[in-house]
């Protein structure tokens, strides 16, 4: 099996722009949220998300045109891309045949700014309906193709290829919260297969916007703590109250471990483990008992060639609803048996929220430094115990211990279930 190593990442999210931004940040237990900003949110039930903050794509890329119209996904992609590639020292040049790019999404930029006027222009009172040739001038004259194309689900990673010269495997997947985990996972098989050398994978999303935060409203998924934003995502909490919306970008560069050593690159650890799985239960919701889930996590310590005891960590999935929290900490028990009890847990969305379909990407890029430094970022805002969630979830304070081997869980909407493990890199066979 062709092994496939980390050697280059990069960040956007709402605790920094670097990995030493994002990484500090967490180990002081610091909070990115706080009242949304990006649109008039005082009417909602929920007033604050954790947005990034004063975001600028030309402080990162020469040319932002390709993506002015394309929304803030593609723009974070963009961004942690090139910090991903630069880290990586492949951000030009060398044989790009073999490069390819597999990014974790979802729905792009929404255009309700000008599609509402249209429709309130093209109604007519009399007929009771939109009128159709109203309509249709209206949007020939607001529209453009090119602002239009930026709606599109493949556009991030399409332009990423575009811009730096990705010629591989080109995919996109749409599986919700799983998507920031399931690209490198499957990005991984990719390299595996020997259907390229190096892949440019991770996640990106941003669901801040008025009609995201209020189906997220509408399902009461969202904490509604607007009184105490800072306090609101707590993970596993008897307390909780629903998860905070997040957005951001997280990017790494996956090599085949050779190709990585010929050209002398920095290897940061090595992806040795992958499982995907679907409950097939409901859109909505995890299977109680999170026997999916748990099916996920051996098939990750089963690729890896490992046993549970000797997964170090745990970077939960842990949103901070009340049905996630419970079926995934059921999940674990099924999964790792009494060792469960023993090995730590912690849900770095109690400090960044949930950055959606780029939750796992930047997850994994947390549990990459974990393994390099030795720390393990905790969980805030952990107050009040729940009797159903009882394992370590590492509360409150940063903790130190040596990790080699760290498991990252992603848990999306429609059922996706996804893990990937993360290795201390070793020279020789695992």
């Amino acid at each position: 099996m062709r092994r496939v190593v980390i050697t280059g990442m990069g960040v956007i999210s709402p605790l920094g722009d670097t990995l030493e931004k994002l990484y500090r940040a967490t180990l002081s237990a610091r909070s990115g949220v706080g009242l949304i900003t990006r649109f008039d949110a005082s009417t909602f039930p929920t007033t604050f998300a954790a947005e990034v903050k004063e975001f600028d794509l030309s402080r990162y890329v020469a040319d932002r045109s390709p993506w002015i119209d394309a929304g803030e996904a593609s723009q974070f992609a963009a961004a942690a891309g090139r910090l991903a590639l630069h880290d990586a020292g492949l951000l030009r040049g060398g044989q790009r045949e073999r490069f390819g790019v597999y990014l974790g999404t979802g729905e792009a930029k929404q255009d309700f700014h000008r599609l509402l006027p249209i429709c309130g222009h093209s109604f007519d009172p009399q007929l009771g309906r939109l009128d159709d040739r109203t309509m249709a001038r209206e949007s020939l004259q607001r529209y453009r193709p090119e602002r239009e194309y930026g709606q599109e689900l493949h556009t991030p990673s399409a332009l990423l290829a575009e811009a730096f010269d990705l010629l591989g495997p080109n995919v996109a997947c749409l599986t919700a919260c799983a998507a920031g985990t399931q690209a490198p996972g499957e990005a991984l098989e990719i390299i595996r297969r020997g259907e390229a050398d190096v892949m440019l994978t991770g996640g990106t999303h941003s669901m801040i916007y008025p009609l995201g935060v209020t189906g997220f409203s509408k399902l009461t998924a969202l904490s509604t703590r607007n009184d105490a934003p800072q306090r609101a995502s707590r993970p596993f909490d008897l307390t909780r109250d629903g998860f905070v919306l997040g957005e951001g970008a997280g990017l790494v560069v996956l090599e085949e471990l050779e190709h990585a050593r010929r050209r002398g690159a920095r290897i940061y650890a090595e992806l040795s483990g992958y499982g995907l799985t679907c409950d097939a239960y409901r859109v909505t919701d995890c299977r109680p008992d999170g026997c999916g889930a748990a099916e996920c996590m051996r098939a990750a310590m089963a690729d890896a060639r490992l046993n549970a005891e000797q997964i170090g960590y745990i970077n939960a999935h842990g949103t901070s609803t009340r049905n996630n929290d419970v079926a995934e900490t059921a999940a674990i028990k099924a999964a790792f048996g009494e060792y469960a009890y023993r090995v730590p847990i912690s849900s770095t969305k109690s400090m960044m929220g949930h950055l959606i379909a780029a939750a796992g990407a930047v997850e994994l890029i947390l549990c990459v430094l974990a393994i390099g430094q030795g720390v393990i970022a905790p969980t805030i805002n952990y107050e009040y115990p729940d009797p159903v969630c009882d394992l370590d979830y590492v509360p409150n304070v940063a903790r130190e211990v040596r990790l080699d081997h760290v498991l990252s869980n992603s848990f999306g909407f429609g059922g996706q279930n996804a893990s990937v493990i993360v290795s201390r890199f070793a020279g020789s066979g695992r």
